[in-house]
């Protein structure tokens, strides 16, 4: 399936922003109102590579294990990003895995647009900042072995061709380090910061992008997603029921 010709399928909206910002919940309440506009569906479009790993780690008797063993690959993974030496095999292998499972939901994302649905996606793949969140995870200059470099070539090619395809509306959840700690109380610091300083590089291919203050109100966060949302709506000839 080609997403470079999906011009005529009902909008893609996308919702951005740091782990805190309230991605999911201005999802899941744009999904309800969206419906009275249509059919209409939520897909999760990143790698849930923390949530994954929290999981895991607060699972009885193995957690306390896995716990330390997650975060001793997380931390390779941040290492690798910041240097011009591809990862090892298995860290690799690892990071692969990740794409193939969002370019799984990504494909499914474009499957329930073809039935006529209207999509609000959590997160949207991205190659406007190299390494950085929503992006891919290994780089195709670095240094490493033929097997790795060639993963990491796969993973480029798969987000050449889900970025390929523009969002009608990103949604961007702009929201500061105090307000998105306290949301997210298990995330680093540091990690939340980084992601607040990359949010705003992020443009879509051009994609249209309605900046709101996230750190506002969920009241004032969704009467501004709805209006910039209704916007995109009346523009595309819909109507609510």
């Amino acid at each position: 399936m080609n997403p470079a010709k999906t011009t005529d399928l009902p909008p893609l909206i996308a919702i951005v922003g740091c782990d805190g910002s309230g991605k999911s919940t201005v999802s899941e309440e744009l999904l309800r109102w969206l419906e009275g506009y249509g059919p209409a569906a939520a897909v999760h479009l990143g790698k849930q590579q923390g949530n994954t790993g929290r999981s895991l780690a607060n699972l009885p008797l193995v957690g306390k294990w896995l716990g330390p063993f997650i975060e001793r690959k997380a931390s390779t993974v941040r290492k690798y990003r910041t240097t011009d030496r591809a990862p090892d095999t298995f860290p690799a292998l690892v990071m692969y895995a990740f794409t193939l499972k969002r370019v799984r939901r990504y494909r499914r994302m474009l499957a329930l647009r073809q039935q006529g649905r209207i999509i609000i996606a959590d997160r949207y793949p991205q190659l406007d900042v190299p390494s950085a969140f929503d992006g891919p995870d290994m780089t195709v200059t670095a240094q490493g072995t033929p097997f790795v470099q060639s993963l990491a070539r796969r993973e480029q090619a798969a987000f050449e061709w889900m970025t390929s395809l523009r969002p009608d509306l990103v949604i961007r959840l702009n929201v500061d380090l105090d307000t998105a700690h306290a949301r997210k109380p298990d995330h680093r610091r540091e990690a939340l910061k980084r992601k607040i300083e990359i949010t705003p590089q992020l443009k879509f291919g051009g994609a249209p992008i309605a900046e709101i203050d996230a750190s506002q109100p969920l009241a004032a966060v969704l009467a501004a997603a709805r209006t910039a949302v209704a916007q995109l709506m009346e523009e595309r000839g819909y109507t609510r029921s």
